[in-house]
This record gives C-alpha cells, structure tokens and sequence, in this order.
C-alpha cells in the first residue's frame, strides 16, 4: 500500500482528529478567561488547519505544495505565538494575572 494510498483510505480518521482539535481549539478560545488558554486554543486551531492541509495534499497527489503550505503555516504560526507571549509576559508583569479583561488597560 503506498502512502497515498493509506490517507485515502484513512481520510475520515485523520478528518475526525483535525475537527477534534479544532472544536477543542474553538472551545479553549470561547470560553475561557485565562490568556494562556486562548493562547494555546489558537494553535490548537492551526494544527488542525495544518492537518487537514497536509491531508487534502496527500488525497489530491498535490504532496509537495501541501508541504509547502504547511511549513509556511507553521513559521508564521511561530510569529504569532512569540507576539502574543510576549503580550501575556506584559499582562502578567503589569498585573500579575493573565485574565483577557487586563488586555484594555495595556499601554505602549
């Protein structure tokens, strides 16, 4: 069986855990107060993305551009976590809490 093969026959498995972690992701960002969680929700969000990128380019035979997009994805993801630590290390430092309503009183 090539590899190909294997994510075609195992689409809906690998579809089932990206919609997990994506509704777990949603979850984490909706509900919680804390901004760590959001923090984390958001990449949970993106290893979905990611997931079903990386599958849609095994289904369609489109590997090398799946990949591509998928590293790209990943790199800016990096990005947007090292912004948004450092905004909670500046939330934390300022208020000694992480809550998201601490976010309105930031300046600078």
């Amino acid at each position: 069986m090539t590899e190909t093969a294997w994510w075609i026959e195992h689409y809906r498995l690998v579809a089932s855990a990206a919609a997990a972690l994506f509704v777990a992701g949603l979850y984490c960002i909706v509900f919680s107060r804390n901004l760590l969680r959001v923090l984390i929700g958001t990449e949970l969000l993106a290893k979905a993305v990611t997931l079903l990128l990386v599958l849609a380019g095994a289904v369609t035979g489109r590997v090398a551009q799946a990949e591509a997009m998928a590293i790209t994805l990943i790199v800016l993801e990096v990005v947007a976590v090292a912004v948004a630590a450092g905004v909670v290390v500046g939330v934390y430092r300022r208020h000694g809490a992480t809550r998201v309503r601490l976010l309105m009183t930031l300046k600078g």
